[in-house]
Protein backbone atom coordinates (compact mmCIF):
# COMPACT_ATOMS: atom_id res chain seq x y z
CA UNK A 1 0.00 0.00 0.00
CA UNK A 2 2.74 2.63 0.85
CA UNK A 3 4.59 1.72 -3.01
CA UNK A 4 0.79 2.80 -4.30
CA UNK A 5 1.07 6.01 -2.14
CA UNK A 6 4.37 6.50 -2.96
CA UNK A 7 3.85 5.96 -6.89
CA UNK A 8 0.68 8.38 -6.46
CA UNK A 9 2.88 11.03 -4.86
CA UNK A 10 5.52 10.96 -7.24
CA UNK A 11 3.26 11.20 -10.38
CA UNK A 12 1.57 14.32 -8.93
CA UNK A 13 5.06 15.91 -8.40
CA UNK A 14 6.34 15.74 -11.87
CA UNK A 15 9.09 18.52 -12.58
CA UNK A 16 9.62 19.13 -16.35
CA UNK A 17 12.26 20.56 -17.75
CA UNK A 18 12.05 21.87 -21.03
CA UNK A 19 13.23 24.28 -23.61
CA UNK A 20 11.61 26.80 -25.66
CA UNK A 21 12.58 29.21 -28.26
CA UNK A 22 12.12 32.96 -27.06
CA UNK A 23 12.55 36.12 -28.20
CA UNK A 24 15.34 36.85 -30.98
CA UNK A 25 15.18 33.33 -31.67
CA UNK A 26 17.10 32.58 -28.22
CA UNK A 27 16.42 29.44 -26.27
CA UNK A 28 15.27 29.49 -22.49
CA UNK A 29 15.15 26.49 -20.11
CA UNK A 30 11.84 26.16 -18.17
CA UNK A 31 11.69 24.29 -14.85
CA UNK A 32 8.17 23.28 -13.71
CA UNK A 33 6.47 21.46 -11.18
CA UNK A 34 8.31 23.24 -7.83
CA UNK A 35 5.72 25.86 -7.16
CA UNK A 36 4.78 23.50 -4.15
CA UNK A 37 8.62 23.41 -2.57
CA UNK A 38 9.23 26.73 -0.30
CA UNK A 39 12.89 27.05 -1.36
CA UNK A 40 12.13 27.91 -4.96
CA UNK A 41 13.70 31.24 -5.14
CA UNK A 42 16.80 29.77 -3.14
CA UNK A 43 16.65 26.97 -5.89
CA UNK A 44 16.73 29.09 -8.51
CA UNK A 45 19.81 31.85 -7.44
CA UNK A 46 21.59 28.60 -6.96
CA UNK A 47 20.86 27.15 -10.23
CA UNK A 48 21.56 30.70 -11.68
CA UNK A 49 25.15 30.57 -9.71
CA UNK A 50 26.15 26.92 -10.62
CA UNK A 51 24.78 27.09 -14.40
CA UNK A 52 26.51 31.03 -14.18
CA UNK A 53 23.68 32.18 -16.28
CA UNK A 54 20.47 34.85 -15.91
CA UNK A 55 17.33 33.87 -14.71
CA UNK A 56 14.30 34.32 -13.34
CA UNK A 57 11.29 32.91 -11.05
CA UNK A 58 7.45 33.73 -12.62
CA UNK A 59 4.30 32.51 -12.63
CA UNK A 60 5.34 29.21 -10.86
CA UNK A 61 8.48 28.45 -13.42
CA UNK A 62 11.89 28.93 -13.16
CA UNK A 63 13.48 30.22 -16.47
CA UNK A 64 17.13 30.20 -17.34
CA UNK A 65 18.79 32.07 -20.45
CA UNK A 66 20.39 29.28 -22.63
CA UNK A 67 19.81 25.47 -22.93
CA UNK A 68 20.60 24.03 -19.78
CA UNK A 69 18.43 20.86 -19.61
CA UNK A 70 20.99 18.22 -18.50
CA UNK A 71 22.57 20.77 -16.06
CA UNK A 72 19.26 21.27 -14.36
CA UNK A 73 18.78 18.09 -14.16
CA UNK A 74 21.88 16.88 -12.25
CA UNK A 75 21.80 20.08 -10.16
CA UNK A 76 17.76 18.58 -9.45
CA UNK A 77 19.08 15.27 -8.48
CA UNK A 78 22.18 16.44 -6.30
CA UNK A 79 19.54 18.68 -4.39
CA UNK A 80 17.90 15.38 -3.35
CA UNK A 81 14.65 15.29 -5.82
CA UNK A 82 14.60 11.68 -6.89
CA UNK A 83 15.36 10.88 -10.86
CA UNK A 84 12.23 9.42 -11.60
CA UNK A 85 10.05 12.78 -11.15
CA UNK A 86 12.30 14.54 -13.59
CA UNK A 87 11.12 14.73 -16.94
CA UNK A 88 13.19 15.94 -19.85
CA UNK A 89 11.65 16.79 -22.81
Amino acid sequence: MDEILRELDAEKAQITVSTEIRRFNKPVTIVQGLQDNKDVLSITKNLKNKIGTGGTFKEGKIMLQGNHKGEVAKFLIALGFDEKIIAIR
